[in-house]
């Protein structure tokens, strides 16, 4: 709000955030989950990290995400109280393999990661639905991680966990994915040597979900006094519950049990994520809930052991199945446990763009450039790779998370065509298998400002013009309105950023390809337009 009214005061913001983020205690002004009173808010994340999974070091705590087919890849959020996380890289900086995903591939590429730390190593295996089984590691989950490894090749592999047992063998269970494999709801657990790298058998399935479970997949293993335990999720994304499988064989039999359900709440399908245990030993579940347009949101349930079954969330009606609780006392309180969240904003004071941004396929350096001495973001003007009628397999969109219920962005653009034809344009878009866009073009006559929208973009239907404005000059302020329940959009432009004009009509959000919508930047050229041409973003801020 005051960037929009007091432009002025730019400077002055720039640095607090600059300083925020140096003292890793950036905090959203849309989402917080700590309440500042020793309890939380879910969910702890109200953003896209879907299929969550979290593994704790010593007093760290690490997550992971799947991440499809945005680039960089495998998120890597870390937090001292399992409530305030930060963003803190990427174990992928591109999808592999890397020509094919230099084009958009949605809802391909990385599948329902696992992350596990085995002799001093930080691992993370995850499934490709069209390769197999990938498996990365590292010794520093803050710095570079190494070469992904194909630890399983094959179609419709997906949703893999370790577990190194106690004699050092190394197994792995996974699901199967129906689209490419021909079968689902079948859990299989697999012999690897002992560095985890390879798989060096055929499987055995442990478990058929098809008679009581529906589709069973994204199984996590693990092995507690004399069981080993896949946790795993069944009845589909949306609706779906938490079902527990147990065993004192690895190979099974396999008893099953749900320990967690809708039930009385209005969090639905909450399912698939993570068993933590803090030092002082107790037990904590993390998983996801589907909120359409806002993706896969992540819950932290109290969890406790009755009779070697867990029971997560509170049973509230007696039947021995645990309901998601909205709020709950902190799992951790301490003093080096600041109140912190995922980076939002961007204000491009640093030498590159922030971690939040992932891009629609494997980047090229020559989208964009980030100088130390500038404080604005360069997107160059870039020709679609193909012919289309829409952005939808647009690769250099710049895309985030949305990160609340209701939030406002806020974004100063000026475009630079470089040649007095037509063809360039540049703006900021809500991006879906619908999408809209609020961007500053030009033609003959100057600049312009345009607010369109796709239905049905996923079907490569053509864009449509809402409304169109002329311009003074090649700059804009833009600001979108995300409005909850339904994630209705607005958007309004200002030529001096003071007063804002609302322009073009309401757009529903929708998700994406598996994910939920995302909120972004773009700069393009059409085929026919010449060479050139660039956009200059000043800032990109997430506001109230």
């Amino acid at each position: 709000m005051i960037r929009r009214l007091f432009p002025v005061f730019i400077g002055l913001l720039l640095q607090t955030n600059v300083v925020a983020q140096n003292n890793d205690a950036y905090v959203s002004k849309v989402w917080v989950a700590d309440q500042g009173n020793g309890f939380y808010k879910n969910p702890i994340i109200h953003a896209d990290y879907s299929d969550p999974d979290v593994i704790r070091v010593g007093d760290d705590f690490f997550m992971t995400s799947s991440s499809f087919n945005t680039a960089p890849g495998l998120p890597i959020l870390h937090s001292k109280d399992m409530v305030n996380w930060k963003l803190i890289n990427h174990a992928l900086p591109k999808i592999v393999p890397e020509e094919h995903f230099k084009k958009p591939q949605h809802g391909n590429g990385v599948w329902a990661p696992s992350i596990r730390y085995h002799e001093d190593e930080y691992y993370i295996y995850w499934g490709d639905p069209d390769f197999g089984i990938y498996m990365v590691k590292t010794k520093d989950p803050f710095s570079k991680w190494d070469e992904p490894i194909l630890v399983m090749p094959g179609k419709g592999l997906i949703d893999p966990s370790p577990l190194w047992d106690d004699d050092g063998t190394a197994y792995l269970v996974h699901a199967y994915a129906g689209s490419r494999a021909g079968v689902k709801s079948l859990l299989t657990v697999n012999r690897m040597n002992a560095s985890g790298t390879k798989v060096i058998d055929e499987g055995v399935h442990v478990f058929d979900g098809h008679e009581n479970q529906g589709t069973i997949e994204g199984p996590k293993f693990y092995k507690k006094g004399d069981y080993y335990y896949i946790f795993a999720p069944a009845g589909g994304v949306q609706y779906g519950w938490q079902l527990v499988l147990r065993s004192k064989n690895i190979y099974g039999p396999y008893e099953e049990k749900i320990v967690l359900e809708q039930g009385s709440t209005d969090i639905n399908g909450p399912h698939q994520g993570a068993w933590i245990e803090t030092e002082d030993g107790a037990s904590w579940f993390y998983h996801f809930q589907d909120k359409d347009a806002y993706g896969r949101v992540v819950h932290l349930q109290p969890m406790k052991w009755e009779n070697d079954w867990p029971v997560m969330g509170e049973d509230l009606d007696g039947n021995g199945i645990g309901e998601p609780v909205l709020t709950y006392k902190k799992p951790i309180v301490k003093n080096n446990a600041v109140k912190t969240t995922p980076v939002e904003s961007d204000f491009f004071t640093r030498f590159n763009i922030g971690k939040q941004w992932q891009w629609n396929a494997n980047p090229e350096v020559i989208w964009h450039a980030k100088l130390p001495s500038n404080d604005y973001l360069r997107l160059f003007s870039i020709k679609p790779p193909t012919s289309s009628a829409n952005l939808w397999m647009t690769p250099n969109l710049l895309l985030q998370k949305f990160p609340a219920p209701s939030f406002t962005v806020n974004t100063k653009i000026s475009l630079h065509p470089e040649e007095a034809s037509s063809g360039k344009s540049a703006g900021v878009i809500i991006m879906g298998t619908d999408y809209a866009s609020l961007g500053i073009s030009h033609d003959q006559n100057g600049y312009f400002i345009t607010q369109s929208e796709t239905i049905d973009a996923i079907g490569e239907k053509p864009e449509k013009i809402n409304e169109t404005v002329r311009l003074k000059s090649n700059s804009a302020y833009f600001q979108v309105d995300v409005i909850a329940p339904e994630a209705i959009c607005k958007f309004r432009y200002s030529e001096d950023g003071k007063t804002f004009i609302e322009i073009g009509k309401s757009f529903k959000a929708k998700p994406g390809k598996w994910i939920g919508a995302k909120v972004g930047l773009y700069s393009i050229s059409t085929e026919e337009a010449a060479r050139g041409g660039y956009a200059d973003v000043e800032y990109f801020e997430i506001d109230e």
